[in-house]
């Protein structure tokens, strides 16, 4: 199982995370990535990765468990 989350000291609100896998990430009032929903399933668990992947400040910390 994995858990995501941002650092929003990274975060340039470019939103690849939400496009990618707006399940799990969606985008604040201010223009930039939160995690909604870390309880995510098996399914979703390769878009988050892909987004995971895909941020282009790495602002998204994973963290395995």
């Amino acid at each position: 199982m994995i858990k995501v989350k941002i650092n929003t000291e990274l975060c340039i609100g470019c939103g690849a995370c939400h496009a990618i896998a707006p399940e799990v990430f969606a985008i604040n009032d201010e223009g930039f990535a939160y995690v909604k929903n870390n309880d995510f399933d098996e399914k979703n668990k390769d878009d988050v990765l892909d987004a995971v992947e895909s941020c282009p400040t790495n602002a998204i910390e994973r963290k395995d468990k």
